[in-house]
């Protein structure tokens, strides 16, 4: 049987699950030990019980997306930008979100008004795997938006 990595989450992910399953059966009525939510989740992934999904899930690197170095493109408070990521870092209180530091290549004015301006070169932002920040503009858009 094949296993895909990338569908594959983090084991804090995988233990909270099989905690909300005993949760769920048992307010349902059904009665399971903890190690049997473990193995039902394990059969849910495609694996044969929970030691392997463990070392399979234990054993591949974290996967980050956004490598030191790397050029992206996106959108900053509305604003179009291309850059480098100068640093990136792993949210181990916050799975799947991290802290990116970029340089644009041209500052951005992050001032809508005509009558100032107020430019960014360098801007630090939390974002989650696809690229985007919790944190909203006030029409409801992203602070920062990478492109694929």
């Amino acid at each position: 049987m094949t296993h895909e990595l990338r569908t594959l989450p983090a084991l804090d992910t995988l233990k909270d699950q099989a905690k909300r399953l005993r949760a769920r059966l048992c307010a349902e009525g059904g009665q399971i030990g903890h190690s049997k939510s473990l193995e039902l989740i394990a059969a849910q992934y495609g694996y044969r019980d929970w030691n392997t999904l463990h070392a399979a899930a234990g054993n591949r690197p974290p996967f980050n997306p956004w490598m030191l170095g790397a050029r992206v493109k996106g959108h900053y408070l509305g604003q179009a930008f291309a850059g480098e990521i100068l640093s990136a870092q792993a949210l181990t209180a916050k799975p799947g979100h991290y802290r990116l530091t970029f340089k644009f290549d041209a500052p951005v004015d992050v001032v809508t008004f005509e009558s100032f301006s107020a430019f960014r070169q360098r801007v630090t932002a939390i974002v989650d795997e696809n690229g985007r920040t919790v944190e909203r503009t006030s029409n409801g858009r992203p602070h920062l938006e990478l492109e694929w």
